[in-house]
């Protein structure tokens, strides 16, 4: 039997040294995709449904905020921890690539030069385009801060629902119940999907988001997906 040909990227040593780049590069380009959907979305509200346009994406930013701020203060943090997410990201998009610059320097009234004039007259023609993706790139941030403090309920609640099917798990096998792999791994891909999903569209929604609605529907569906997932599993505990 022939063996399998190795390229040098195959060894052991090589996939540990690799994985980071891979995870690191795999999270720049959701990142990059999250962002695209989020201004295109935002986008689309601005000129078809918000009739204040600008205006009520920059209303819909300052409610966010509020409630993140109400949420640190609640667990105790400070109020200026909620929008460091959303100046992390705004730094990462357009500092580091200089469109903030670009744009205070345009603001000024000195003097520019033939090339810098033809780029300040586009940008000034794209100024709202301009202004909804730096808000629109703050309100996913500013979100992201948000279920990340939402996190520590996730994880009881996952424990929760673990203990319960790992007690049924033990009822099942005394009783000699019947087995399902498929069940086990339904369950698995259930809480994957359901958290994908509901993170993704959460940060994308273009409305105020029922933050309290979101975390008890979320909770719930991990602690019953986490103890489905766990009443079904075969190997050895």
């Amino acid at each position: 039997m022939a063996s399998r040909t190795t390229g040098p990227y195959d060894g052991m040593i090589a996939r540990v040294l690799l994985t980071p780049f891979k995870v690191g590069i795999a999270l720049v380009l959701l990142l990059a995709g999250l962002l695209l959907v989020a201004w295109t979305i935002d986008w689309i509200y601005v000129d078809y449904v918000w009739p204040g346009r600008v205006e009520g994406l920059r209303d819909l930013l300052a409610k966010e905020m509020a409630v993140a701020k109400g949420l640190a203060i609640r667990r105790g943090g400070s109020a200026a921890s909620v929008s460091a997410p959303a100046e992390w990201l705004y730094a990462l998009v357009f500092e580091t690539t200089g469109l903030h610059e670009m744009g205070n320097r345009f603001a000024g009234h000195e003097g520019l030069s033939i090339p810098d004039t033809v780029v300040r007259d586009a940008w000034i023609a794209h100024r709202e385009t301009t202004e909804l993706a730096m808000m629109s790139t703050q309100l996913l941030g500013l979100r992201a801060g948000i279920l990340l403090r939402l996190l520590p309920l996730l994880f009881l609640l996952y424990g929760v629902g673990a203990a319960e099917g790992c007690s049924q798990r033990t009822t099942r096998r005394a009783e000699i119940a019947r087995e399902s792999a498929s069940l086990y791994h339904r369950a698995k891909l259930g809480i994957l999907v359901m958290l994908a999903l509901g993170t993704a569209a959460v940060l994308v929604w273009p409305n105020p988001v029922a933050w309290s609605l979101c975390a008890s529907f979320g909770g719930l569906g991990v602690a019953a997906l986490s103890a489905e997932h766990l009443k079904y599993y075969k190997k050895h505990i």
